[in-house]
């Protein structure tokens, strides 16, 4: 396997998606698939009409990112739009893609998109692995349905993202453009594929039982405290400074994580609002009678872990990789805020010479050992092709 990326700040998206599409795809024979991240602001089907004029036929797949991408080429963004993208090719790999707009509930959609990823494989069984993406509100339901269908199959990706939580993210693939729904990839390919997924905070002593949840994704208890009022006195802040958004802005450097059942893996949760009851809504989904614990962080950090996660990911592969696929918070992002550069160093200097694409995402993927598929918030879902 081989990959490459390229990227494009053209204020035309035709003319963008036409250059990054023709960097991407130099040096590369036989591409199977490209991942696309692009901004808000563009026309997103003029976009893929020019990366179909310089890779014609290969699947395409992705999604709008938090305000720019990363590649090889720096931090890529612009007022009137961005694009990067990353192209996997070689004569050992075969990937099936679909994209299914939500119809009926989430996990139907999964399920049917699928049957269509492995349809469009020309396959009729269960891929090695798969990469998801999908709009933010449901990705454990469509995760669901498309374990219903496959099985136990590992998995990475990261959830569309706008620049400023106002549901104006999208998705894409060749044929269709939706915002709320799911895109595949599935891959069938001897060459491993290693993720390591983490939230890279550290845990503090704070930790209390979850006692009352709502629809999933909204924490009502802990410890049969209001939740908003029992992590202000974690965290030892007013609760009232944590009403509405900024609640999601303080969490980002001291968010709530969940242990998965071996404790090799500390899921993210990231407080995304607080509401007048003192509830706060949550950016994955939670169960009640299990334990919360309050994370901890500095943006030094954040910016470290960017490198420091990618050299783990390095290590925990046993063959050379051939490109990285990196998924980043978008909220991370953000509070990484205008030291953006100090990220891109420390990941460059980890990849070296091998080509990579950073997103920056409104809910990650990914997995850690024997755990399950898990999806998280704050975190870093890094992924390594091998050659």
């Amino acid at each position: 396997m081989k990959g490459n990326t390229g990227s494009s700040v053209s204020a035309d998206p035709k003319a963008a998606g036409k250059e990054a599409a023709g960097k991407a795809k130099n040096g590369l024979s036989n591409i199977k698939v490209a991942f696309a991240y692009a901004s808000v602001a563009y026309n997103l089907g003029d976009m893929l009409k020019g990366v179909a004029e310089e890779i014609p036929g290969v699947p395409v797949l992705g999604n709008t990112s938090f305000t720019g991408v990363i590649t090889p080429e720096g931090f890529i963004t612009g007022d009137k739009g961005f694009v990067g993208i990353m192209t996997l090719g070689g004569d050992d790999l075969t990937v099936g893609v679909s994209g299914k707009p939500k119809s009926g509930d989430a996990r139907t959609t999964g399920r049917e998109a699928a049957k269509e990823a492995i349809k469009n494989a020309g396959k009729s069984g269960a891929p090695a692995y798969f990469y998801m993406a999908a709009s933010p509100g449901e990705e454990e339901f469509y995760l669901k349905g498309i374990s219903d269908v496959i099985g136990r199959v590992p998995y990475f990706g990261g959830s569309a993202a706008d620049n400023s939580i106002a549901g104006e993210w999208k998705l894409f693939t060749n044929q269709q453009i939706f915002a709320d729904g799911v895109t595949l990839a599935f891959f069938y390919a001897d060459k491993p594929v290693t993720n390591l997924f983490t939230g890279a905070y550290r845990e503090t002593g704070d930790v209390g039982i979850i006692t009352k949840v709502k629809n999933n994704r909204t924490l009502v208890e802990i410890d049969g405290v209001p939740a908003v009022k029992k992590y202000a006195q974690w965290a030892n802040v007013d609760p009232d400074k944590l009403k509405g958004m900024d609640l999601l802005v303080y969490t980002i450097l001291s968010p709530l994580g969940v242990k998965d059942r071996l404790g090799d893996l500390v899921a993210i949760r990231h407080p995304m609002n607080g509401n007048d009851d003192y509830s706060m809504a949550v950016g994955a989904n939670l169960t009640e009678k299990t334990a919360v614990i309050r994370m901890e962080g500095t943006v030094d950090e954040l910016i470290a872990s960017g490198g420091k996660t990618l050299d783990g990911l390095k290590t925990k592969m046993k063959a050379a990789p051939a490109a990285f696929h990196l998924v980043h918070c978008g909220g991370r992002r953000a509070g990484i805020g205008e030291r953006i550069d100090e990220l891109v160093q420390t990941v460059k200097k980890a990849a070296g010479d091998v080509p990579f694409i950073m997103e920056f995402t409104f809910g990650e993927y990914g997995y850690e050992d024997d755990g399950n598929n898990t999806t998280g918030g704050l975190m870093l879902s890094y992924t390594g092709f091998a050659q």
